[in-house]
């Protein structure tokens, strides 16, 4: 039997909650009768998306566009803020402790930045990339998560390093005493944001039923708590080829 999950941007207890309300609701109106499981921090991601019994469930764009088979895309998640321009992107936010004195990238030089796990892009490939002018005294890798970029930096233990804009945003949404203790200097450019896919092989027709079940999630007024919450505006469907940069990008 296929499962569902949303860990990836379960950024909070109350976040993991909404999300989990919101696949039931998604498997219930696509007559699914599947189990949405919990899959919590420390457990690796990477262990989660390796599993070929994924009916739908959140991956980051670039083990997606580098797995074999390639998982097939169900749809992506439209954060609302008006930064996103109703598209479904991201971004990777560099920040720094609130009360450091850097006001730009440029300050940064001959710090110690942080970056989380090599598999991830917003918190690690386009990190690095938009940081590659950027000499830097020493580097601090493989942190688990935005939360624990969040928790280096408040220590000391980096100066710098990125946060997933739309995982950085549901923080700040939902625990803002957490998430000020952070400030934003920049943002790198825009990217295709993590797709709901499945690596357990489904019929065409059932992918079909999801993804009409999620064009709904917009308009429902049920969800409308669950929607300001998440900060979701709705899904949208892209192109796979969307994510094949993401693949070609990798260190």
């Amino acid at each position: 039997m296929p499962i569902a999950n949303a860990r990836m941007y379960s950024a909070t207890p109350a976040v993991a909650a909404a999300w989990k309300e919101l696949l039931a609701w998604v498997l219930r109106r696509a007559d699914l009768d599947w189990e949405v499981i919990d899959y919590v921090a420390p457990k690796p991601l990477s262990e989660l998306w390796a599993r070929d019994d994924l009916g739908i469930a959140m991956m980051c764009g670039l083990p997606f566009s580098e797995r074999e088979p390639q998982p097939t895309l169900i749809a992506a998640p439209v954060p609302s803020p008006e930064r996103y321009g109703a598209k479904p992107v991201y971004m990777a936010d560099i920040v720094i402790r609130a009360g450091s004195p850097y006001r730009s990238i440029e300050d940064t030089a001959g710090a110690v930045v942080g970056y989380t796990l090599a598999d991830s892009v917003s918190g690690s490939v386009a990190p690095r990339r938009f940081l590659s002018g950027i000499a830097y005294r020493a580097e601090v890798s493989g942190l688990l998560n935005p939360r624990a970029v969040i928790d280096a930096l408040a220590q000391g233990r980096i100066d710098v390093g990125p946060l997933d804009s739309y995982y950085h945003d549901l923080l700040r949404a939902d625990t803002p005493g957490f998430a000020s203790q952070v400030r934003t200097i920049a943002s790198a450019p825009p990217l295709p944001i993590p797709p709901l896919v499945a690596t357990a092989p489904l019929a065409p027709a059932l992918v079909q039923r999801m993804r009409d079940a999620l064009s709904e999630v917009e308009r429902a007024p049920e969800l409308n708590s669950i929607r300001e919450r998440l900060l979701l505006r709705g899904f949208a469907f892209p192109d796979p080829a969307d994510y094949a940069a993401l693949a070609r990008s990798s260190p």
